[in-house]
């Protein structure tokens, strides 16, 4: 499979925080959204919304409110995935139905997975352009703030957002992350636990595997756990996403 050049691309691909500035042209914004819009989707529904966000204050607001990060400002392109479970009823309703059901937790679930195999779809297509990219998860926080900044009714929830630019060669040259192995992600037909020692294997393979000889799994998990699960961020993601929640009860 090594001459397969969707397979190289894919495992080549990494996350671009830094951009030279170049401008995405027309015609690779245009490639961006056709993929995204060819994306397997539930039922052809296409249960998402994007935002090209063109606006210098909205993207300086969406830096800030997407804890701080100042790249977001800087990308060629941004782009917001919203999971809209807004549009469907309205076409039922200009169909005739008189009183569509409320869109619950599945339609939502549902919308949230169209929008980020879109999203992916748009990212590999950056990649097979030259272009890099990365997903902003932060987009999910301050719910009141950023429902405000970018006008979001009822039963609209923002599943990712995305930037694109032309990645620098630092960016370029900087090795890939390396990820678990098959084993420590993959089950047979069931969900089974991995056992204490399993887990520690697991990060020490792919610590070896990134280069790290040494690696200490205790004050590793400790200091990362503190730094993400644990984190001010997480806990406002957690409570942002009540917010949205509340509509689809």
């Amino acid at each position: 499979m090594e001459n397969n050049e969707v397979l190289r691309a894919l495992a080549a691909r990494k996350s671009v925080r830094v951009f030279t500035g170049e401008p995405v042209t027309a015609a690779q914004r245009s490639a961006i959204l056709q993929a995204a819009f060819a994306a397997p989707t539930a039922g052809n529904q296409q249960l998402y919304t994007i935002l090209d966000v063109t606006d210098p204050a909205l993207r300086h607001t969406l830096a800030e409110l997407c804890d701080h990060q100042p790249f977001i400002e800087q990308a060629a392109l941004c782009l917001v995935f919203l999971a809209d479970c807004r549009r469907w009823p309205r076409i039922y309703q200009e169909a005739g139905v008189a009183d569509p059901r409320r869109p619950g937790a599945g339609d939502l679930l549902l919308a949230v997975a169209d929008a980020c195999i879109a999203a992916q779809n748009a990212v590999t297509a950056a990649e097979s352009l030259g272009l890099g990219s990365c997903y902003i998860g932060d987009v999910l926080e301050n719910a009141e703030a950023m429902r405000k900044a970018l006008a979001l009714p009822p039963h609209v929830v923002p599943a990712c957002m995305v930037i694109f630019g032309r990645p620098t060669a630092q960016q370029q040259a900087r090795p890939k992350p390396a990820r678990f192995r098959e084993e420590a992600v993959v089950c047979e037909n069931t969900y089974r636990d991995r056992t204490g020692p399993e887990l520690r294997e697991d990060f020490a393979q792919r610590a070896a595997a990134g280069g790290q000889r040494a690696f200490d799994f205790d004050a590793c998990l400790q200091a990362f756990c503190a730094r993400k699960y644990e984190s001010a961020f997480s806990r406002e993601m957690t409570r942002s996403a009540r917010v949205y929640l509340e509509d689809f009860d």
